[in-house]
């Protein structure tokens, strides 16, 4: 572990690892057969230039670069840790731009970045139970940028037919190449300005809820079991 945490500190080395991450999630999209449900969804914020917040659990963050309409712009929140880095260099090869920071950090300069995105038309990209867990379990800060912007959420999970849940905090979803996947989105959510309190919390669980049931629906049509959120007595610790 220690010669990998070394290997990563090199920049060569980091740039190698996102450049073949980057052509794995290639691979993996060009040898699968793939099917959108509910992409009818995004497609009329598309067709209108209208922006919106993707919302997607961390551990399905693979393949969340084919979910998206070529061509338009997205921001995704990443944090400033050295995996977070990591990741964001990976996408960075699919166009997609991204934010430094947390999103629970209110008046950060993440925050005030993606309140400027979405006001000026363009959308955000958002894991609300990263970076660090509980594991499918929304943190408020996704509410509190959709409150703040009047923008809505849309959630979007994954899944595939051929695949390895790595044994991480997040139980990643490691897609196979030559396999069935889905991508399933979930309906808006909006957030009134004037939310506070009890209307926060309700928005939150409706976030958590649409991801972890949009998360069973594509497991369910791969056929494969469900990954269970971590216990709610986890989240009532740490959030």
């Amino acid at each position: 572990m220690g010669m990998v945490k070394a290997l990563t500190r090199s920049e060569a080395v980091r740039n190698a690892l996102c450049w073949l991450g980057a052509q794995y999630i290639r691979l993996v999209f060009t040898t699968g057969r793939w099917q959108v449900v509910g992409g009818d969804l995004p497609a009329g914020f598309w067709d209108q230039g209208k922006p919106f917040i993707l919302a997607f659990w961390h551990g399905r963050i693979l393949m969340m670069p084919y979910c998206w309409r070529r061509g338009v712009s997205i921001h995704m929140l990443i944090s400033q840790h050295r995996d977070g880095q990591i990741i964001a260099r990976t996408v960075s090869h699919f166009g997609i731009r991204t934010v430094a920071g947390s999103s629970s950090k209110g008046g950060s300069a993440a925050l005030r970045n993606m309140l400027k995105a979405l006001k000026g038309g363009q959308c955000v990209g958002i894991t609300p139970d990263g970076p660090r867990g509980p594991r499918m379990r929304a943190s408020d800060g996704i509410v509190q940028v959709a409150r703040l912007s009047g923008v809505p959420i849309l959630p979007c999970s994954f899944s595939a037919r051929r695949r390895r849940i790595m044994g991480s905090w997040d139980r990643f979803v490691l897609a196979l190449p030559f396999s069935r996947g889905a991508f399933v989105w979930g309906k808006p959510i909006t957030v009134p300005p004037d939310a506070s309190g009890e209307a926060l919390e309700v928005a939150r669980l409706a976030v958590e809820s649409s991801l972890n049931h949009i998360s069973e629906e594509a497991d369910r049509l791969m056929g494969c079991a469900p990954v269970a959120p971590a216990p709610l007595a986890v989240e009532g610790a740490g959030r």
